[in-house]
C-alpha cells in the first residue's frame, strides 16, 4: 500500500498493463486484428459488420469477465463496490458507449493499440480522454464528491 493512496495497487496495475498490452500486441501481430473492446462488443453483439471475425470477436468479449472471474478466484476474491443505485451505472454506459462511436474507439483501442501504431487520430482521442479525466477529477474534488 502506497501512504495516502489507500487503494493504489501498483505492481497489480503493472502486471495487467503488461498482459493488455501483451494481448494487444498478440492480436495484432499473430491476427492482424485490433483489440479495442468497443470495436470487438461491436462486432460480437452484430451492430458492426467489420472488424474481427465475429467468432473471435465474441470469444474475446466472453472472455473478458471470464478473465475476471478467474483472477479474481486464484486471488481469493476481490472487492467490488457499486454506486447504490443503478442510475449512475446505466447514465455512465450510455454516454461511454455513445462517445465510443463519435471518437471512433474507445480507450483501450486508442490508447494501447492505436498509440503503439502511433496513430495521429488515436493520440488526440487519448489525450482528449487523459484531459477530460483529469478535469472530471478534479471538479468531483473541488465539488466534495471525491
Amino acid at each position: 500500500m502506497i501512504p495516502g493512496f489507500p487503494h493504489a495497487m501498483p505492481v497489480e496495475g503493472f502486471a495487467g498493463g503488461l498482459l493488455i498490452g501483451l494481448a494487444a500486441a498478440v492480436m495484432l501481430l499473430g491476427l492482424g486484428r485490433i483489440a479495442g473492446v468497443s470495436g470487438m462488443a461491436a462486432r460480437a453483439t452484430g451492430i458492426a459488420d467489420t472488424g474481427a471475425p465475429r467468432g473471435l470477436a465474441v470469444a474475446f468479449v466472453v472472455g473478458l469477465p471470464l478473465g475476471a472471474l478467474l483472477v479474481s478466484l486464484l486471488a481469493g476474491g476481490v472487492e467490488v463496490r457499486f454506486p447504490p443505485s443503478v442510475w449512475p451505472l446505466v447514465i455512465g454506459g450510455l454516454l461511454v458507449g455513445f462517445g465510443t462511436r463519435l471518437g471512433s474507439g474507445c480507450t483501450s483501442g486508442h490508447g494501447v493499440c492505436g498509440l503503439s501504431r502511433l496513430s495521429r487520430r488515436s493520440m488526440v482521442a487519448t489525450g482528449l480522454f487523459m484531459a477530460s479525466g483529469f478535469v472530471t477529477v478534479a471538479l468531483l474534488r473541488m465539488g466534495g464528491l471525491l
